[in-house]
């Protein structure tokens, strides 16, 4: 595009809409909405238009903080688009690949002008006549390219902005925070430290080589056209969690969130300790009600995906030029929820070419159990007069497996469901349907993971070709078992006479007789990691496929820190981790043997969401007495 017809597109880019702000509140008051209400909701969409707002109002009509005068957060950033951002979205989708998430991955690559700071919501509209004002100031002197040069050290990596145009950047950024503080009546903080845009942050140390030399496949000379942005956040939630909802949920409670595929949702880390088991309470970004919902329902968002973007002033100088459609491509319109995770998901040139087949691990948690939906009680509930079973759901299993102790054992054994039993072989036919190679598999003595190991075998239709190792060292955590002693398991020859498919030769690392009650986080963690380094050892290296290990939710992170090397977190965040992790969550780790290293990859089958289904008892529902 030409200079002049840049420069055109950049004046019309940053004027004011033809409608003002004034007069969309005008709008919302005719229509019966209360001022300040009108005001929140103009300010929760980012002043679009009175569509937007109307309909935000509509969807917290029953938001019980609608007329909490609570105001909004607001940021302004310089954010890069055209072909460096491209270059940067890349570097994020490959860095969280090969590395896992780090703090980085929560906000889209951006410069910080001014950090976050409260503004009333009836005077938002003078931050947008502000930042007009100032950039239209400084749109001369803006330089036509910033030099980007990179930094790293063992927690960050990033491009530092050099002197000259960093302070162009200050001048503008104390400019903006000085009328803006004056005008709006706030306390704007401009950043006067060095300016960077951050590639990577708390990451781990031994991550810092790969995170470099992905870094410099970025030509930070790449076109880009500059963008002063201006974002808000809900101040409520900036220490939340945020979830995205991948499917609809109805509640079937009153004290149960209504959620929408694509909806965020808030959650308290620090409120979710009483919560049952595979459920959080939290709030929803597009209603404000809280409630509780399932967890498996759920995936982790960014922390910017429920950040608005109000307004934006485009740099464009006489020897930069860049396509319309090109900037349209990739920035939101203002007032849209930035949501860097679709634009994330385009082609990625930094991805390595298909490997050949590798030794992997697959760590996998057991199927549903049958105390996990009847509770501590189940067998109580089937035990007739004269001590024998009899079901008394049809998700309970038909029959119990035979075992010389008293049959009550079984309440600290407990088995799998039948659902439990349709999950695991489900499993199983989805990595057949994968031609997941698996050469080994590994089981706790818990007779939930004996079972989980047993259906997934045959799923994949090798029951008859691989065999069951019961490894006593795979047990969960014994601090987290309620009896606070060591269930008695099923013996080895009794799962062999139950017609488990188990290596009656196999003699576990760990015996049972070593494994102590209420053992401490490090010597669980200590123990995982022994028992993870024999099996590894037992299974030869020069063999390709897959060693699968049927254990516990806890499983999933004790076995793999150790194997890629990784620290373990302390035990209260560890817990939390843990009770996130649903029947059949499942990690997997692949050998590197030419770097002498493992690392984490996706499963290589998809997950299993489903939703509850409770007790129905037709006399009370149906029949009205």
């Amino acid at each position: 595009m030409a200079v002049a017809e840049t420069q055109l597109y950049a004046k019309v880019s940053n004027k004011h809409r033809s409608k003002s702000t004034s007069a969309l509140l005008e709008s919302l008051l005719a229509k019966g909405f209360p001022a300040h209400v009108a005001q929140k909701a103009l300010v929760a969409t980012g002043q679009n238009t009175v569509e937007n707002a109307v309909k935000w109002l509509h969807s917290h009509c029953n938001d019980p903080s609608l007329d909490d005068p609570i105001p909004q957060e607001y940021a302004l950033y310089l954010c890069p688009t055209g072909r460096l951002l491209h270059r940067l979205q890349e570097f994020w989708k490959e860095s969280k690949r090969q590395c896992g998430k780090n703090r980085a991955h929560e906000v889209f690559p951006h410069v910080t002008l001014c950090d976050f700071f409260t503004c009333e919501d009836q005077k938002v509209e003078l931050l947008y006549d502000t930042l007009k004002r100032v950039g239209d100031s400084f749109s001369q002197c803006f330089p036509p390219s910033i030099s980007l040069t990179l930094h790293a050290s063992p927690s960050y990596l990033g491009f530092f902005i050099d002197d000259i145009h960093a302070n162009v950047l200050k001048d503008f950024a104390l400019a903006f925070s000085s009328e803006a503080s004056a005008l709006a009546d706030c306390h704007v903080k401009p950043c006067l430290k060095q300016f960077h845009l951050t590639l990577a942050h708390k990451f781990y140390p031994h991550h810092q080589k790969t995170l470099e030399q992905l870094a410099k496949c970025i030509n930070p000379g790449e076109p880009c056209q500059w963008v002063a942005a201006l974002y808000s956040r809900d101040m409520r939630f900036v220490h939340y969690q945020r979830l995205r909802a991948l499917f609809q949920y109805k509640p079937q409670n009153i004290d149960e969130l209504m959620i929408n595929a694509g909806d965020f949702i808030y959650v308290d880390p620090t409120r979710q300790c009483d919560v049952s088991e595979g459920w959080v309470v939290g709030t929803s970004h597009r209603t404000g009600c809280r409630g509780f919902l399932p967890e498996n329902y759920t995936e982790k968002a960014h922390e910017s995906d429920t950040w608005v973007k109000h307004r934006e002033y485009v740099f464009v100088t006489a020897s930069r030029s860049s396509t319309q459609t090109e900037r349209e491509s990739n920035v939101k319109l203002n007032g849209e929820p930035h949501n860097p995770s679709m634009s994330r998901s385009g082609t990625n040139v930094l991805s390595t070419q298909n490997t050949p087949l590798r030794r992997a691990v697959l760590v996998m948690r057991h199927g549903e159990r049958v105390d996990q939906v009847f509770g501590k009680s189940w067998l109580q509930q089937c035990l007739t007069a004269d001590g024998k079973y009899s079901r008394a759901d049809l998700n309970l299993p038909s029959a119990l497996p035979k075992r010389k102790d008293s049959v009550k054992q079984f309440e600290y054994d407990p088995p799998l469901s039948c659902c439990g039993i349709f999950q695991s072989r489900l499993i199983g036919e989805a990595l057949l349907d994968q031609e997941v190679l698996v050469s080994y598999v590994y089981s706790s003595p818990a007779l939930r993971c004996v079972q989980t190991a047993q259906h997934v075998l045959q799923g994949l239709k090798l029951i008859q070709k691989v065999k069951i190792r019961v490894e006593p060292g795979l047990f969960e955590w014994t601090k987290w078992e309620a009896s606070k002693v060591i269930p008695n398991f099923m013996t080895v020859a009794e799962l062999a006479e139950a017609s488990y498919n188990v290596d009656t030769s196999y003699r576990g690392n760990f015996p049972l007789s070593s494994l102590v009650p209420s053992e401490s986080y490090e010597d669980y963690l200590s123990r995982s990691s022994a028992v993870m380094k024999q099996i590894i050892t037992a299974c030869p290296s020069r063999g390709k496929g897959v060693i699968l290990i049927v254990a516990h939710g806890s499983s999933l992170a004790s076995f793999t820190w150790p194997l890629m090397g990784l620290p373990s977190r302390d035990s209260s965040d560890f817990a939390q981790m843990v009770r996130k992790i649903p029947s059949l969550g499942m990690c997997f780790c692949e050998e590197l043997k030419e770097q002498n290293k493992w690392q984490m990859a996706n499963p290589p089958v998809k997950t299993l969401t489903h939703g509850a289904n409770a007790a129905f008892n037709w006399r009370n529902t149906i029949v009205e007495d």
